[in-house]
């Protein structure tokens, strides 16, 4: 997979389709573009939440069958207990080992329960003849084993289930499958097109074509699908509609090509896969990943994915929820302040550019004189600008104005606590458009935007007065969104204080 530096210097001499300057779709795409779609679930994060709650319902069983009838008689034994968490950490293992932890086997019922059933009981035989070897059959209840085996059994069975409704509603809903474009058409992409059709179980959904070539190797329709414009077209289809993958179906000799539409898509919060399957040359069999039977080249993921998302909203809810609770206090200071200070409202909204260059309202502590205002950063905030209020001199220099954006990363969920910092629309540096004075700009909007950043504790917050200013914070978020962790945004909201020391570009 290509790096952010790579990508960066991939990018030299193109700027890609900023949102000013948005491209007139066919209507073909439009109408692609117009239909309501809801956000995807990670197939990885659905497997995981059911082995913990097969986990915990197992453990649950075993012990309710111990408290029912064998406590009243024999009281605490810890061999049961041992027992219990034993037979439900070896139920996962087996239940891994049959294959059951995929969405293809959550759609079918009657394989997935002939499978567990068989997995079930292999568990307990396999308990069975542990005691047996060990010497320890006469240590544990028969009626325990057998209502343990017996309820468990209905209960896991019940479980999958409810289990099989729900991933058919979702499959129904599109929000386990995969929203896929096609790059490339002509007989590589048809030829792409139908062993992705051919997939049993697959969970790709594609949605269309786009290609750069208008004669006759791209034709209208590629395997039954539109081609709804070209790359150009395609960066800002995305930016109006869910995509979750791109697939080039280019065969790799095309490498300027290839290499050409990169510097183009790679800004996109997308999986972006290179097609090996109609490619003369053959690689060892590992250095492909696989949709279905489909061989690909991994060529980007997308920043933060599965799991992470998940962790990275429970730092924001649970670290966030507790920063804004402690500064409570320190808000309704400044809020006093402000309003005694100057009339007005006490908040100030503005428009900014979040996720995939969605437009969010993120809110402030105004620091300026009601009637001016700038909701569009038309002009930056300068030393000694006539426009900030007294008060609005102190907390723009601490940073403390940022308070309230609190509320977006704990209720409103468009911000997060740490990320590249969310620009005004029509903030600039040196008289020209962020977008337009930095190469690849919105690539450091493939994440959600954050109310602190790498690039605020290195220094690199306040005016950008400078055209070199605005290239190292894009430099840093890069650098952020490619070495995402837990940890790092950890790190990043430890030293947040200390930055804020350095307050001499902040006015």
């Amino acid at each position: 997979m290509l790096g952010a530096p790579a990508a960066v210097a991939a990018t030299n001499g193109s700027a890609g389709i900023g949102a000013h300057a948005k491209r007139q779709l066919s209507p073909a795409a439009l109408a692609a573009a117009s239909v309501a779609t809801r956000p995807a679930i990670s197939p990885i994060v659905v497997a995981g939440v059911v082995r913990a709650i097969e986990a915990t319902l197992i453990a649950f069983v075993g012990t309710l069958a111990y408290y029912v009838y064998v406590f009243p008689a024999e009281g605490l034994r810890w061999p049961y207990i041992v027992a219990i968490v034993g037979i439900s950490t070896l139920s996962i293992v087996v239940f891994q080992a049959v294959d059951i932890y995929q969405v293809h086997a959550f759609r079918r019922p009657l394989g997935q329960m002939a499978r567990l059933f068989s997995a079930w009981c292999v568990v307990f035989l396999v308990a069975i003849a542990v005691s047996f070897f060990f010497k320890l059959d006469l240590a544990f209840s028969r009626v325990w084993l057998l209502s343990f085996w017996a309820v468990g059994l209905v209960v896991l069975l019940a479980l999958r289930s409810g289990l099989y409704v729900l991933v058919k509603a979702w499959m129904r809903d599109g929000r386990l499958t995969r929203r896929t474009v096609i790059v490339g058409g002509g007989a590589p992409g048809e030829a792409l097109i139908n062993s992705l059709k051919a997939q049993e179980d697959g969970d790709v959904r594609v949605i269309g074509v786009f290609d750069d070539r208008n004669d006759e190797r791209a034709p209208t329709h590629c395997g039954g699908f539109p081609k709804l414009g070209t790359v150009d077209d395609f960066v800002e289809f995305a930016r109006r509609t869910r995509i979750d993958l791109v697939i080039f179906s280019l065969p790799i000799s095309a490498e300027n090509r290839i290499l050409s539409m990169l510097k183009k898509l790679w800004v996109l919060p997308v999986d972006i896969r290179l097609s090996a399957h109609s490619n003369k040359l053959r690689f060892r069999p590992r250095s492909y990943s696989y949709i279905g039977t489909v061989p690909v080249l991994d060529v980007f993921d997308r920043p933060i994915a599965d799991w992470d998302v998940v962790m990275k909203w429970l730092f924001d809810k649970i670290v966030g929820g507790l920063m804004l609770i402690a500064a409570l206090p320190i808000m309704a200071v400044i809020a006093i302040a402000i309003k005694l200070d100057s009339r007005g409202p006490v908040l100030f909204k503005q428009k900014r550019y979040g996720f995939n260059n969605d437009l969010i309202e993120v809110y402030k502590f105004r620091s300026m004189y009601v009637d001016q205002c700038d909701a569009t950063a038309n002009k930056l905030v300068t030393k000694g600008d006539s426009r900030v209020t007294r008060v609005g001199r102190f907390i723009r220099k601490a940073s403390l104005d940022e308070l309230p954006q609190l509320f977006n990363v704990v209720f409103k969920g468009n911000l997060s606590l740490v990320g590249p910092r969310p620009h005004a629309v029509n903030a600039k540096a040196a008289a020209r458009l962020y977008d337009e004075a930095v190469d690849g700009y919105f690539a450091r909007h493939r994440v959600k935007p954050g109310v602190t950043g790498w690039a605020q504790i290195n220094g690199w917050r306040g005016e950008t007065d400078t055209q070199e200013k605005i290239q190292k914070r894009v430099e840093y978020d890069l650098y952020y969104i490619e070495n995402w962790s837990l940890l790092f945004d950890f790190y990043i909201v430890l030293m947040t204080p200390f930055a804020l020391l350095k307050s001499e570009n902040a006015y």
